[in-house]
């Protein structure tokens, strides 16, 4: 597993992908941190909402971190190396994780970066440590999820783009579910979508409430789709 980590990363930062990720969430999430933050303070039309800024950050994550996962299985396929992954003495279940974990440690590492513009609020005030610290933690877990989203989909097609937009698709309706509930009517069907929303297991952690329910929601949802990951491919070992 540590060696296919390894191959992951380097991988990433051997090609421009990783760099460009890297590069384009933190210049965004810069703009986005102005915008939702300073320049609202600057021009006193509200005072500072670090809400709206996650939530802008949520969004970019719906489009970049597909971005990042849509290699990680189809260009396996497209290159031709797929054949040498499923033929190596590790289970299958180790490369899915270790391929999870690379991805994963680029984002995090990209988005703890941008976690240092938090600094600066304190220039306008006492920021409350525990609500900031409950952003952060609910920013990782939607992204962990996210990931293992995409590399499912890497998963289920060589085409690179293909597994992109499929992946911003589910992403999608993912964070979208929130609204669509507001327009159905059944309160079974409400319920049951609630539960699956991923903006409504994030939002204690807005308020610093370390929710363990959303944790094992968000830790279930990786499992889930890193489970039926590894699936696709003990499928594919054997035929």
């Amino acid at each position: 597993m540590g060696a296919i980590y390894k191959r992951e990363m380097k991988a990433y930062f051997t090609t421009p992908l990783g760099f460009v990720f890297s590069a384009i969430f933190v210049a965004v999430s810069g703009i986005l941190f102005y915008y939702n933050t300073f320049h609202q303070q600057l021009s006193a039309t509200s005072p500072i909402n670090l809400g709206e800024y996650f939530m802008a950050v949520m969004f970019l994550m719906m489009i970049l971190i597909p971005l990042l996962t849509m290699k990680t299985f189809a260009d396996e396929k497209k290159s031709g190396t797929e054949q040498l992954l499923l033929t190596s003495p590790v289970s299958i279940g180790s490369i899915v994780a270790a391929k999870f974990c690379a991805a994963y440690t680029v984002f995090g590492g990209t988005f703890l970066i941008t976690c240092l513009n938090l600094i600066a609020i304190g220039r306008y005030g006492t920021p409350n440590g525990g609500v900031m610290l409950g952003y952060i933690i609910g920013i990782l877990l939607v992204g962990a999820a996210f990931i293992a989203v995409g590399i499912f989909f890497s998963s289920m097609t060589e085409n690179q783009l293909i597994a992109a937009v499929c992946s911003i698709g589910v992403l999608f309706v993912m964070m979208m579910i929130n609204t669509i509930n507001n327009s159905i009517s059944s309160p079974f069907i409400r319920s049951i979508l609630s539960w699956l929303s991923v903006y409504n297991r994030y939002v204690n952690f807005t308020y610093g409430i370390f929710d363990i329910a959303a944790l094992l929601y968000y830790i279930s949802l990786c499992f889930a789709f890193l489970f039926l990951t590894a699936r696709v491919y003990e499928k594919r070992r054997w035929e």
